[in-house]
């Protein structure tokens, strides 16, 4: 009886306190962006990895709301047609109603791509290269988190061979297309658990110790490091490259964690009160892909639309230039 009152207590306390924190955090997804443009991407090629669920859904909304050309790359082709489906009929119900600021609504196109996989990449890459006159924006979106061990086709870890190795393929292979199309922009979607992470070059492969949620800190410390050393490498080609935290977000990307089942409800209820929507946690995204204001800005961090300072770990040069040699070699990308 006394777990039964504890746990109706709780339950009315978390109510109490997603009623609180839906007043005053639905509005942030206007104050963060404030809105983009309609028509502001038109002309505009964007990639979104993982663009299928989460953010990367989110994304591709918006920046088709905005007039842009969106090419979905994800792993299940099946998911992503239902995906891209449900994005043209938002789409049309949207364009139905009367709008007389409103442009031109953008395209969507599906495409297999396979992270896990470097045959996949080149594969797309090679697509990308023989179809695509034009890439704008390459938004590497996609992540795993918090697996149990396993390997990805090549033989790396997984999370540290999607959430690092395959974009950091993938950018390569379509940087000479996004070279073309400058001005242009690379965004790169991390997370501030990158403090967490460490680079142990000894193992990056994780064959001596496996912690899943180390291993994913160190791909999203990874993702700074590819992020600074590229912004460096790319400087004077009118591309720039920026990395971003998107905050606690509610998507899929939790799945390979465990809750309880009687833990289940309190924690849902404290996730809808606490934690961003994927429209919510998209809109750095958004903002780096799209806004005027970041013109020209490469090789910085955001969260919440705003630069934000990065530990001392994740600005060392040194360490950032020996992380893209070795990742060069592991990707087999030959100079």
């Amino acid at each position: 009886m006394a777990v039964a009152t504890a746990a109706a207590l709780l339950a009315a306390l978390g109510g109490a306190l997603w009623l609180a924190a839906r007043r005053f955090v639905g509005p942030r997804v206007q104050r963060l962006h404030g809105g983009g443009a309609l028509g502001l991407m038109h002309g505009k090629t964007v990639l979104i990895t993982g663009a299928n669920s989460g953010l990367g859904r989110a994304t591709a909304a918006e920046l088709l709301r905005l007039g842009a050309r969106v090419i979905m790359g994800c792993r299940d082709r099946v998911r992503a047609e239902e995906a891209a489906g449900q994005l043209r009929r938002e789409l049309q119900a949207g364009e139905s109603r009367p709008d007389p600021g409103a442009g031109e609504a953008g395209e969507l196109v599906v495409r297999e791509l396979d992270l896990a996989s470097l045959r996949s990449v080149r594969a797309f890459c090679q697509e990308m290269l023989q179809e695509e006159p034009r890439l704008d924006v390459l938004i590497n979106n996609a992540g795993i988190f918090q697996c149990p061990y396993t390997k990805t086709e090549d033989g790396f870890e997984m999370q540290f061979g999607v959430n690092h190795l395959g974009h950091f393929l993938l950018t390569n292979l379509l940087l000479g297309l996004l070279k073309s199309s400058a001005p242009s922009r690379i965004v790169v979607v991390s997370s501030k658990l990158y403090k967490y992470g460490d680079i142990n070059f000894e193992d990056l492969n994780s064959e001596h110790s496996y912690d899943k949620s180390f291993c994913y800190s160190r791909s999203k410390l990874a993702n700074i490091l590819f992020t600074r050393e590229l912004a460096r490498r790319l400087e004077g080609t009118n591309v720039t490259v920026n990395v971003l935290h998107p905050g606690i977000t509610r998507t899929n990307l939790g799945r390979h964690i465990h809750i309880p089942l009687l833990v289940k409800p309190l924690f849902n209820l404290v996730s809808w009160a606490f934690f961003k929507s994927p429209v919510e946690g998209a809109q750095t995204s958004i903002y780096l892909a799209s806004s005027p204001k970041v013109e020209g800005v490469s090789g910085r961090y955001f969260g919440d639309c705003k630069e934000e300072e990065l530990l001392p770990k994740a600005m060392d040069e040194s360490v950032a230039r020996k992380l893209w040699d070795i990742s060069e070699v592991m990707v087999g990308i030959l100079k």
